[in-house]
């Protein structure tokens, strides 16, 4: 039986401006998901990158009065350093302007689409938003607002290339309605199809040379347009696999991978759940076997944004109070549907709660009690004590329960099942009161020195199960637990804090 593949992309950002904490959530989710299937054995590729041929970066270069090149450059680089302070485990980056793979894998894409008959030329009008990328009806605007970005859109006229979207709607809603393409949450599936069931449009798909200002991929056979920046962008899930290249990886990754998985923001499920799956039927390439949706970060209720000047750095906060700890807020209190609001005291009062005074103190006093009363030797486990037979079955069952909400990309219920292990080991040690057997040891009963041994040694399994479950999520963190619970020459390391305070180190600093 062969290993399964599983293929995880986040989605590329626009790179107009440095990295926010939005986009560190989704990099994030992405790395966990990627973390555990390889934790539990599977093949995975986990990739990102920047999308570069956008004209919001052409805006942004002009009112800044540097050159495109510049600017992009710069702002790309800025993502791809996020590898560090979030320690992703990302296998690939592409960035759609500057990387080789790119521009022959949608040239490519483009004119297997022109074979089916799916592109033709048209004259068009219509109000487009920048920041979308994207035209808009009337009916589609609130208050003539686009509704993700609240500025009204353009008035645009020019010819473009268009796509056959339309000749898509009745597959597209049986794949999405039958599960072969599935989009998670189940509320978001169902806006897809009530999307597709409204009618779907042609769409354009190239913009003029000059509304490009010239930046960009230039339509195969046109150069007078270039091609529409969704379009060009969403290749990337195939053109970084060599779609266009002839790269094995495409043929490992893409057609025979058992999931392909494409983490997507609210705002652009459109793209990603109708356009993108259309354009691969026409080309006749398989599509997504799923499709991840997460909701927004705000502050003061306000949706993070580049454009919107809502930002918060991520770099900025690992460096100040970990990444541990932005990784943990991350995963632990965003919710699989709902948005979440940030705030730094939020941040510091989970780690602290968490960390501080959940895992690391767990993990000190066990390790004090297996120096005081075995001295620092790790005793044989006797997991039929009754005193530790709940805690033996927790520890068994959370591997599972953790699969199954990861699953269904639930990251908080994920966590929970391994918080269940934290919360069953203080009761177990609440329970079985470990300094009462010690002195009932030092009194002469033979069964307290088993029934100790039993309590310290089922003690430090679960911290090691938590150490081993946690590995996804928090990577450097539970490192640090398994080297406090395991043994060097046969004795445990002393204990030590393994969490600092946060809102008392951040006061002093």
């Amino acid at each position: 039986m062969s290993t399964p593949r599983h293929y995880i992309t986040t989605t590329i950002p626009y790179v107009n401006a440095r990295p926010h904490l939005g986009f560190a959530l989704e990099l994030v989710q992405a790395d966990t998901l990627a973390r555990h299937r390889r934790h539990r054995g599977d093949h995975v590729r986990l990739l990102s990158g920047t999308d570069d041929n956008s004209l919001k970066n052409v805006l942004a270069a002009e009112a800044e009065g540097v050159d495109v090149r510049s600017l992009v450059d710069r702002n790309a680089n800025a993502f791809a350093a996020l590898r560090g302070p979030l320690a992703l485990s990302l296998d690939d980056f592409i960035r759609t302007s500057s990387d080789p793979r790119h521009r022959v894998g949608v040239e490519r894409l483009w004119r297997q689409c022109a074979a089916a008959g799916d592109l033709y030329r048209k004259e068009y009008e219509g109000l487009y938003c920048v920041g979308c990328e994207q035209f808009y009806t009337l009916d589609e605007l609130v208050d003539g607002r686009c509704a993700e970005h609240g500025t009204e859109p353009q008035h645009v006229a020019e010819e473009n290339w268009f796509f056959r979207l339309s000749r898509y709607a009745d597959r597209l809603h049986e794949l999405i309605s039958g599960g072969s393409l599935r989009i998670e949450p189940a509320a978001r599936r169902n806006e897809v199809l009530a999307l597709i069931a409204g009618g779907l449009h042609d769409f354009s798909v190239s913009r003029s040379h000059s509304r490009a200002r010239g930046w960009g991929i230039p339509v195969p056979d046109d150069p007078s347009q270039v091609v529409y920046v969704w379009w060009d962008a969403l290749g990337n899930y195939v053109t970084s696999l060599g779609y266009g290249s002839g790269d094995v990886a495409y043929g490992e990754w893409w057609v025979a991978g058992e999931r392909r998985i494409h983490l997507v923001g609210k705002g652009v499920v459109r793209f990603h759940a109708v356009y993108w799956p259309a354009m691969l039927l026409s080309a006749g390439l398989p599509l997504p076997t799923d499709i991840l949706v997460h909701d927004y970060l705000t502050v003061g209720g306000r949706k993070i944004s580049k454009s919107g000047g809502t930002t918060v750095d991520p770099v900025s906060l690992a460096a100040v109070y970990g990444t541990d700890a932005v990784r943990w807020w991350l995963l632990r209190d965003v919710p699989r549907v709902g948005d979440a609001d940030f705030t730094t005291d939020r941040l510091t009062a989970r780690a602290d709660a968490d960390f501080a005074g959940g895992l690391g103190n767990l993990v000190h006093r066990i390790v004090t009690m297996v120096h005081r009363y075995r001295s620092g030797a790790v005793p044989s486990p006797d997991a039929g004590q009754p005193a530790v037979a709940t805690l033996v079955d927790v520890c068994q069952k959370a591997p599972g329960l953790i699969d199954a909400a990861l699953a269904d990309f639930d990251f908080r219920r994920a966590i929970s099942a391994a918080w269940g292990i934290v919360e069953e080991a203080n009761r177990c040690i609440d329970t079985a009161r470990p300094w009462e057997l010690a002195r009932a040891e030092r009194q002469g009963e033979d069964v307290a020195t088993s029934q100790l041994d039993a309590v310290l040694a089922t003690l430090v399994t679960a911290c090691r199960v938590l150490a081993d479950e946690l590995r996804p999520f928090i990577p450097d963190a539970a490192t640090r637990i398994a080297q406090q619970v395991t043994p060097v020459d046969g004795s445990l390391p002393t204990a030590h804090p393994l969490f600092p305070r946060l809102q008392e180190h951040t006061q002093h600093a």
